[in-house]
């Protein structure tokens, strides 16, 4: 069991990095980098579409996180 759940937080704690690198910022950092061509093609509408996406997926993966390192510090 609990290796189950250290390799879920193990993911989860990856997924949750690619996430946040993929937001756009103020500076449109890496985000922008990936997804600059997609936006000038796609429209503005499309840009909030995809951060709206990766913002809802950084909150689920964070609550996500949280309850697998209780439960793993449960199990312990």
């Amino acid at each position: 069991m609990l290796t189950v759940a250290m390799t879920l937080l193990i993911i989860d704690a990856i997924v949750l990095i690619v996430f946040v690198l993929l937001q756009s910022g103020k500076s449109a950092g890496l985000s922008g980098a990936i997804s600059g061509g997609a936006e000038q093609l796609f429209g503005k509408q499309k840009a909030r579409g995809i951060d709206a996406v990766l913002h809802r997926g950084t909150v689920i993966t964070g609550v996500l996180l949280f309850v697998l390192t209780f439960a793993i510090a449960y199990i312990l």
